[in-house]
């Protein structure tokens, strides 16, 4: 018995990808970050200036203090081993009329209290005190469990911390006798009136630093933006190129770091749009030049189509279609080791013996047609060069000597050192070059106006190459004329160390 199955559908799930959008970007201008930065370090160095200021008044009021605590504890002791009562002309024994006559002769500087104190059992001291210039909100005299505080304490000098503010003071005691009590001179100072002046300075340091940090923002912002203006020009320029229009500049004033910005920006301009022009021209050219096989290929193909039953015409109709592809390929070779020509890799020097070198292009060259060839002169000497490429470009120099001779005439191919320079040349007898045309016929697809034979043919990039190959070398091409008639095309390359003329 079969059991009957049920068929499965199977569904195909999509798995669409979510997207998820970046958020925008959120920056600050560089003028803004200047004058942050500013604004920042200026509001630290000031408040630094402010709170270092206000550390030096208070603490010159707390030397200031210790001085007078001391000058005046400083008289009262010279008092006490020097004084007489004037009643009995002998020295004091009686702590009572020492502080009198003491305290009479003396003149409290404002927010001080000169008091002398006498013991009493159980009780808090007696005080005396002089004080001409009262300018104290709650002196110390009034208080008698802070007197009681001072005049118990064992130690000399002291600081007592009121609700009504805090004292310093200083006393110096007079011992007890058998007859009189415990006395004892107390200095008083009260700096509440001097850490308020230098807490008035304090906050007037921090108003002034307030109105110099806006008066910082507003010169810092007109500045920064003058400054960063050729950034800013930079930058809406470099918005606005595009590869139609190049020809923007940014002025340049002045010579600061800005100004060479800008000037390096329009040099990087002015290198881009000749890249662009050359790219351009190059794309030009190349279009044109292989425009004119692909029509010829094209047009035999269609009259080959036409004419099916003609062996012979088919025939020269492929030969043809042949010579124009070969032609093509030899076109895309060149424009192809033009572009390698760009790369830092196109070249690979390495030491070669330049007598060497000359002969094998000269045995190489001979085989290009029949001419009077001759080893005109060879530099015996060594120099860093890409042997490969060198000798490519002085058998295109041979090849194009050819074309433009007959067979019979004389083609020199040499080397020498001349000048600081090592020179590899080929020179031909033939008709020469015209003037007109010397400045154009080492450019991509420029034959010039008037050829030098009948038989010259190539797409107009031979000499654009050996040009590229020199000047991968570090060196140029430069065409002479040659003494008796011809065109002499020189390879002129830098001349090793060392190296000796001829």
């Amino acid at each position: 018995m079969t059991t009957p199955t049920t068929p499965t559908t199977t569904r195909a799930t999509t798995t669409v990808p979510v997207t998820t959008a970046e958020p925008p970007r959120r920056w600050i201008s560089a003028r803004v970050r200047i004058l942050l930065w500013l604004l920042v370090v200026m509001a630290v160095a000031l408040a630094a200036v402010a709170a270092t200021t206000r550390s030096v008044l208070l603490r010159d009021v707390d030397h200031r203090i210790d001085r007078l605590l001391a000058q005046e504890t400083g008289e009262f002791t010279n008092f006490v081993h020097e004084g007489v009562d004037p009643h009995t002309g002998e020295k004091f024994t009686d702590a009572d009329p020492l502080l009198r006559l003491f305290l009479s002769r003396q003149y409290a500087d404002p927010d001080e209290e000169l008091l002398g104190l006498i013991g009493r059992e159980g009780a808090a001291p007696a005080r005396k005190e002089q004080s001409r210039e009262p300018r104290i909100d709650h002196p110390l005299a009034e208080d008698p469990a802070s007197l009681t505080a001072v005049f118990h304490s064992p130690d000399a000098t002291g600081t007592l911390h009121r609700p009504e503010g805090e004292v310093r003071w200083a006393k110096v005691v007079v011992k007890a006798s058998a007859t009189h009590p415990e006395a004892a001179f107390v200095v008083a100072f009260h700096p509440a009136r001097e850490r308020a002046k230098a807490g008035d300075v304090f906050t007037m340091l921090l108003a002034i630093s307030g109105v110099a940090l806006l008066m910082t923002t507003g010169i810092g912002w007109a500045v920064a933006g003058r400054i960063l203006k050729p950034v800013r020009l930079v930058r809406t320029t470099a918005a606005h190129l595009t590869e139609q229009d190049l020809t923007q500049r940014i002025p340049v004033q002045g010579r600061d770091d800005i100004a060479a910005l800008a000037e390096t920006f329009n040099g990087m301009l002015d290198r881009l749009e000749r890249a662009f022009a050359a790219q351009r021209e190059f794309v030009d050219d190349a279009g044109h030049e292989l425009r004119t096989p692909i029509t010829i290929v094209r047009g035999h193909l269609e009259l080959m189509d036409t004419a099916t039953d003609n062996a012979a015409e088919r025939e020269e109709t492929v030969r043809i279609v042949t010579e124009e592809l070969d032609r093509m390929s030899r076109i895309v070779e060149d424009l192809l080791l033009l572009a390698k020509a760009e790369r830092p890799d196109f070249v690979t020097p390495e030491p070669v013996q330049l007598a060497e070198l000359t002969a094998d292009v000269f045995v190489k060259a001979r085989a290009l047609g029949e001419r009077d060839w001759h080893l005109a002169e060879v530099a015996d000497t060594e120099a860093d060069l890409d042997a490969q490429r060198i000798t490519q470009a002085m058998v295109q120099l041979a090849q194009n000597a050819v074309q433009h001779t007959v067979p019979g005439q004389r083609v020199s191919i040499g080397s020498r050192l001349r000048e600081g320079h090592i020179e590899l040349y080929v020179a031909d007898s033939g008709p020469g070059v015209q003037p007109q045309d010397a400045e154009v016929i080492f450019e991509r697809f420029r034959r010039g106006t008037a050829r030098r034979g009948a038989r010259a043919t190539g797409a107009g990039l031979g000499l654009a190459i050996v040009k590229a190959i020199a000047e991968s070398h570090g060196g140029r091409v430069e065409l002479r004329p040659t003494d008796g008639g011809g065109a002499t095309f020189v390879l002129v390359q830098p001349q090793p160390e060392g190296a000796a003329h001829p």
